[in-house]
This record gives C-alpha cells, sequence and structure tokens, in this order.
C-alpha cells in the first residue's frame, strides 16, 4: 500500500504543489488547508508522516503538534515542519515539541521529498521486531540502544527518542571519546543526499540532552567541543 503523507498549510498553492509533486513519487496525500480541520482528521486516522507549516491562523503548527502527540494514535507520527527564514526560535522550540525535522521556505520539493523518504525509512527500521543478531544491541555503560526496534534506555529506564535523535546517539555512541563534528553527525542522522545547517543538529542535541536528564537528573555522557563538535564520554 502507498504510504500516507498529510499537508497542513493555509497557502493553497503549496499545498497543490508539493501534494502533486508526492504523489508523481507514488504518495498517498490528504491535503489540511486548517490545522483546526488536521486535528480532527489526523486524530481519526493519523498519517505515516505529516508536513504541518508553522505560522497558521487559530491554531498555529507547534498548538497542532502538542495536540497530536496527546493523542494515542498519533503521538509517535513522523513530523516535519515548514518555516520562514526568520523562525528559528520556532524551529528549537518546534524540535523540543517533538517534530522531527524543519524545513525552511522557501524549500526544494526534491528536498522535501527526500526528507520525507529518509524519515520513512527510520521509522519502518525502528518497527522491526527484535531479532536474534546481537550486533543490533550496543551498549556503553549504562546506556542501551537496540537498533533493530530504534528503542533506546538509560539505567534500564526507557528514553523516548525520535528516529533522528536515536541515530544521533548511536552516532556518537559507537566510539566514545571520538568526536564526530556537524557535518559527520548530519550524514549520520540525514544521509549524505541531504543537507541541514548546524542549528537543526545543536537543537536535536539539546533536546536529546533534556530527554536523558528527565530519566536521570546526572546525565552528561554527551559532551560539547566547543567549535568542533560532540562526542560520547568514555
Amino acid at each position: 500500500m502507498p504510504q500516507n503523507i498529510a499537508l497542513v498549510d493555509d497557502d493553497r498553492n503549496i499545498l497543490t504543489s508539493v501534494q502533486m509533486a508526492l504523489e508523481a513519487e507514488g504518495f498517498e496525500v490528504r491535503t489540511f488547508p486548517d490545522s483546526e480541520e488536521a486535528l480532527r482528521g489526523l486524530t481519526l486516522k493519523p498519517a505515516d508522516l505529516a508536513v504541518l507549516d508553522i505560522k497558521m491562523p487559530r491554531l498555529n503548527g507547534m498548538e497542532l503538534l502538542q495536540r497530536l502527540r496527546q493523542n494515542p494514535t498519533a503521538a509517535t507520527m513522523p513530523v516535519i515542519f515548514l518555516t520562514s527564514k526568520d523562525e528559528e526560535v520556532d524551529e528549537i522550540m518546534g524540535l523540543r515539541m517533538g517534530a522531527d525535522d524543519y524545513i525552511k521556505k522557501p524549500f526544494s520539493q526534491r528536498l522535501l521529498v527526500e526528507r520525507i523518504r529518509s524519515l520513512l525509512r527510520r521509522e519502518q527500521a525502528r518497527a522491526q521486531p527484535a531479532g536474534s543478531d546481537p550486533n543490533a544491541i550496543l551498549t556503553r555503560g549504562e546506556l542501551t540502544l537496540d537498533s533493530a526496534r530504534h528503542v533506546c534506555s538509560w539505567k534500564g529506564k526507557h528514553v523516548e527518542l525520535t528516529v533522528t535523535e536515536f541515530l544521533l546517539v548511536k552516532a556518537l555512541a559507537q566510539r566514545p571519546g571520538h568526536v564526530k563534528n556537524r557535518d559527520q553527525l548530519m550524514d549520520a542522522a540525514y544521509g549524505e543526499s541531504i543537507y541541514v545547517d548546524d542549528r537543526t543538529i545543536d537543537s536535536h542535541i539539546k533536546r536529546l540532552r533534556k530527554k536523558f536528564k528527565d530519566v536521570d537528573a546526572e546525565f552528561s555522557q554527551i559532551e560539547t567541543l566547543y567549535g568542533v563538535g560532540y562526542r560520547y564520554k568514555e
């Protein structure tokens, strides 16, 4: 069955053009010009992935995401935000609230398609049942990563991570003590064919630390080397 993508934007020109581009790639597309209509529709029937504009009347994209995350049926649905160039604060807030990625307007439709495909591939990997391959389990001290299911735990407690966050932790924990610069982390989380700016990686790292500290206030394994990158403490 074709994968289902939800587009939520009050700009009908964007809805129409992106819908045509996604349908040409074989996706099934549902469009919502109104965020409240999208909330009703996605609560009843979540999509495989949603693309939400941040600036919308009545209920903006972040408020919509917050409401969707409160619903069990849509709590883990991957979300990409569409933002304007001057919305850095909104981007960071959106990532902290559980969005998986963001793209700035005006954007390349090809880039959006590739971001969508990348996130869907990661979601499929996370949904796979745990296998017998011992290499699927990575243990670093109190950290355990189950790559087959994209499940993370710290000191035996579950840490809820998006697929992007999981891949960033894995990239750092695979080689403790070794510094990963932002370009290397971009490749690990997004693939070499997709570009994101440095602030996206920094925002993900900030949100990662908060999630681990919610489980353990003493968590300090992810270190920043200013001007260089990040590393997982040995």
